[in-house]
């Protein structure tokens, strides 16, 4: 949940980018994490262990204003990919404000995608989120492949629920900032 710092006068909020291995959770961050202007975002950091890896910075958005007077401060991270990481996956969504699920388009990751999805759901629900009520964004990712499974497809089997989806190019950018601006208007739209 989001944390509030008097002293700073700032509102700190958890995004956490979910999905399968490889579909493009760690390219989505270093993409904004290099658009993001670098005096208003921490250092990239990289917890790395010699199986997996998580990436965490935070930054203050220039273009989404203030609330009561406070400045918005986002703290983004990434899960591993890997199902069976799934205490550190459990672990970094604890006090979570909002998600972005990023599918991967390829059709042999379909399995991947819908078992991560349901992985993401098991591990809200253990610390009592709604996937209803919580800001959850879907992002269909490497649109660019000339094999990607047709969107609605993907939506018939990731999104049955319509939450808020987008397409993307993560490693072109195409699609990043739209998924994330997202997910941070309905956290903030929980806050006001």
């Amino acid at each position: 949940m989001s944390m509030i710092n008097y002293a700073s006068r700032e509102i700190n909020c958890k995004l956490v980018y979910y999905g399968p291995g490889l579909g493009g959770k760690t390219t989505n961050i270093e993409y904004v994490y290099n658009k993001v202007q670098p005096e208003t975002r921490g250092k990239l950091i990289s917890l790395a262990t010699e199986q997996e890896r998580t990436l965490f910075f935070d930054f203050l958005p220039v273009d989404l204003g203030s609330i009561r007077g406070f400045k918005t401060r986002f703290h983004l991270y990434t899960v591993p990919g890997q199902v069976y990481y799934n205490a550190s996956r459990r672990l970094i969504l604890k006090g979570v404000d909002g998600v972005v699920f990023v599918a991967d388009s390829q059709p042999e990751r379909m399995d991947a995608n819908i078992a991560s999805m349901q992985n993401l759901y098991e591990n809200l629900a253990e610390y009592g989120y709604d996937p209803a009520t919580l800001p959850l964004v879907i992002q269909y990712n490497k649109r660019d492949i000339p094999s990607a499974v047709p969107v609605e497809e993907l939506r018939a089997q990731l999104n049955p629920d319509e939450l808020p989806d987008y397409e993307a190019v993560a490693i072109s950018g195409d699609g990043v900032f739209d998924t994330l601006k997202v997910v941070s208007k309905l956290v903030l739209k929980t806050l006001g």
